[in-house]
């Protein structure tokens, strides 16, 4: 069982159940140790006094705030001594619309769960009750030193606690990004929209998570392994250049008709053991990306961790190994 990184009190109105907050997420990311070039040597980091040079224990470390002219120090019990609750309450300011919050505001997910048997009752019925109002409980508490505002969320019959951002921390997109449309908007073309919407429609699909897995994480281990054993990795492919202006219908009609599968009734035509050579020559002239788009116009399950022989003997082509089904090659 996993350890809570949280423990306290959630309340509502003058309902009360203790509650552990549990982490709802795992990373994917690979750790590297920071090495001298040319040797296995490890550099660490390490606390020095920048006055004297010599190493500093944690415990005798205090935050200090510059003022410009001095520090403030400031000790971590007395960080905790001003926390609202001392850090032990959540407590819900209100319910609000689930369809309210901006997607930009949710920042991470944790799971709560009731601290005992014997307050599950309590725990359920907020959870319950969540459900069946489609709000969120929006409260705020302190945790290691700094306050967060939260929504709480009933999903698959259990509470979840949603880290927000602040209002001032969202920044203005049209401050931010240059280049962006007039914000009364750019003029396109409706032969153009047509054939933008035909696309989205073509390339529908339902969301499905398990499809998508951290390929990018795979290839970085992959890289580790095959210089372990002294080989090399295939590059990845370079990134599609940027669609001239005076393409953009062309472009689309020609997206459109792959995302449709274009060009299957020539192949009936032509007879079976010919179709399937004209299909195979044709699929092996495609890049990786563009056998993906048919991969995802066929419904192919798996696709976005195939590699491209992989999506060559999928759609019916001759890749280097027989596709399994499973996203790998025999």
């Amino acid at each position: 069982m996993a350890r809570p990184v949280w423990t306290g009190v959630l309340s509502f109105g003058l309902v009360s159940v203790p509650i552990g907050m549990y982490t709802a997420t795992d990373s994917h990311t690979i750790h590297f140790h920071q090495l001298q070039r040319g040797t296995s040597d490890r550099i660490r980091n390490r606390r020095v006094n920048e006055r004297t040079g010599k190493e500093v224990e944690l415990d005798d470390i205090v935050k200090g705030y510059d003022t410009g002219e001095e520090y403030v120090l400031v000790e971590p019990a007395e960080l905790d001594d001003i926390a609202p609750g001392r850090s032990k309450i959540l407590e819900i300011s209100g319910f609000v619309d689930l369809d309210e919050i901006d997607p930009i505001f949710f920042d991470r997910t944790y799971y709560l769960g009731p601290k005992g048997k014997e307050y599950t009752k309590v725990y359920a019925l907020l959870e319950q009750a969540l459900a069946k109002s489609n709000r969120a409980g929006v409260a705020t508490f302190v945790m290691r030193a700094r306050e967060y505002l939260v929504a709480l969320k009933s999903e698959d019959g259990i509470l979840t606690l949603h880290t927000l951002h602040w209002a001032d921390e969202i920044r203005d997109p049209r401050e931010e990004v240059p280049d962006l449309p007039a914000a009364s908007g750019t003029k396109t073309g409706a032969k153009e929209m047509k054939m933008a919407e035909q696309l989205i429609s073509a390339l529908g699909m339902h969301w499905d998570p398990g499809e998508f897995h951290d390929t990018y994480q795979e290839k970085v281990a992959a890289l580790v392994e095959a210089k372990r054993a002294g080989e090399t990795v295939e590059k990845a492919e370079l990134p599609a250049e940027a669609t001239n202006v005076v393409d953009l219908t062309e472009a689309l009609r020609a997206s459109v008709e792959r995302a449709r599968g274009g060009g299957k009734d020539a192949g009936r035509k032509a007879g079976g053991k010919k179709r399937a050579r004209t299909q195979t020559s044709d699929l092996a002239s495609l890049t990786k990306a563009e056998l993906y788009e048919k991969a995802a116009s066929a419904g192919i399950p798996g696709r976005s961790g195939m590699t491209r022989d992989e999506l060559l003997e999928a759609l019916g082509g001759s890749g280097s190994g027989a596709y399994t089904g499973t996203g790998k090659a025999a």
